[in-house]
């Protein structure tokens, strides 16, 4: 009995429209990324400017994720999850098609950050929504289907973006979010949230987190074991073709294909962490298998010398799958804390760490200026394992954890 109602919640409404919404919202994301030089040219940009109007437009989108993941965060808790849901679709669908209009890189800088407050709403909630869904022993496995086939939308980015002008390409993003209203119709609240609202408790304060020591380091590892993810996505692959250029590979890289790999590698990652989690019963013990196979994908990608483009797409999907953990990460965020307080957390968290790759980036340029290129990268990651491995050995383990209780 109780198997037939998991394998009915894996395949239920909640998941399925939470899974489509993260499609939407992948593509959205990494859609700049993909067509960044061919976008940027055209409107003028020289080959040098095209780097650094690059960093500065992505380092805005991000700081836009940052922000969006607070109001959204606090939303969800205070309005419901829903409310998050529809919200955040609208604000980033309408940005993405005027993001197809920019004729400068601060109209494209803008519109790129209120896209990125808009994306900040849609994984946190559709998290929180499908993890107070489903039966506690498939919390982990429900996520991972959410974000396994969420994260193609980065394939389907970089095969539109082959076909289609960069204009368009942002149109049909803002389309298929507008699209994806009419599914959201059918969703239901989550019954977790309704109890809690009947409750005398404070929902949704975001300084909850730092009027407590414990909550508050809880927080804070909370985000830290996810900073790997960000700074292989935003430093790694987006600049793949600088990478390549140090690394004496003949043909020029295109970063398009290279977050292309990477999406895919994400995506099978992200569901085989799920199985692994639910075969060992830890997410912990998951996790640190998977920050081992991210330690040794950056290695084989900084061992690269004069070896053809395939090879660099190869290992950008090595450190894709190795980073396949995100739907976990954002999952135990969730179970960390209270039904009033875990939409705040699920939003937030992720958020923060897409929000750090800014200072990631001022890192990498530092240390590539005081160093080089290559070794910048390196001392970079090295220090981003090294922060990411203590807190995760510090953080508690969730599995099987009953979300049902408040802070």
């Amino acid at each position: 009995m109780d198997k037939t109602r998991a394998q009915k919640g894996l395949l239920s409404v909640p998941v399925l429209v939470a899974a489509l919404g993260y499609f939407v919202d992948i593509y959205d994301l990494l859609l700049f990324g993909i067509i960044r030089k061919t976008s940027l040219r055209s409107i003028g940009l020289s080959e040098e400017q095209v780097l650094s109007s690059g960093e500065f437009i992505i380092s805005t989108q991000m700081v836009g994720l940052l922000l969006g993941g607070i109001i959204w965060g606090v939303m969800g808790d205070k309005r419901g999850r829903l409310s998050v849901l529809f919200g955040s679709i609208v604000l980033y669908s309408l940005a993405n098609i005027a993001n197809g209009m920019v004729h400068t890189v601060n109209q494209y800088a803008l519109f790129r950050f209120i896209a990125g407050v808009g994306l900040a709403g849609e994984l946190g909630a559709g998290i929180t929504l499908v993890s107070e869904f489903l039966p506690k022993e498939k919390r982990g496995l429900g996520t991972s289907m959410v974000a396994g086939f969420g994260l193609t939308g980065a394939v389907v980015a970089y095969f539109i973006s082959k076909e289609f002008d960069w204009r368009i390409c942002y149109y049909i993003g803002g389309a298929m979010g507008l699209l994806l209203l009419l599914l959201r119709i059918s969703v239901f609240e989550s019954g977790m949230f309704n109890q809690v609202k009947e409750m005398e408790v404070s929902r949704g304060n975001f300084f909850m987190f730092f009027t407590d020591k414990t909550r508050f380091f809880t927080y804070l590892k909370c985000i830290l074991i996810g900073l790997p993810t960000w700074f292989v996505i935003g430093v790694l692959v987006t600049f793949a073709d600088q990478f390549g250029a140090r690394f004496d590979i003949a043909e020029t890289i295109d970063p398009g294909r290279a977050i292309m790999f990477a999406y895919v590698g994400i995506s099978l990652g992200d569901i085989a962490i799920g199985i692994l989690s639910q075969a060992l019963k830890s997410r912990k013990k998951a996790l640190f298998i998977f920050y081992g196979m991210t330690a040794v994908a950056m290695a084989l990608f900084f061992m690269q010398k004069a070896d053809s483009a395939n090879v660099m797409y190869l290992l950008c999907g090595a450190l894709g799958f190795s980073t396949g953990y995100w739907a976990i990460f954002v999952t135990m965020a969730a179970e960390q804390f209270g039904t009033n307080l875990r939409a705040t957390a699920a939003t937030t968290i992720p958020n923060i760490v897409r929000g750090a790759l800014p200072l990631i980036i001022m890192l990498f340029k530092y240390l590539r200026e005081t160093t080089d290129y290559i070794t910048g990268g390196v001392i970079t990651g090295i220090i981003i394992m090294t922060v990411t491995l203590i807190a995760a050995f510090f953080t508690k383990e969730t599995f099987g954890k009953d979300l049902m209780y408040v802070e």
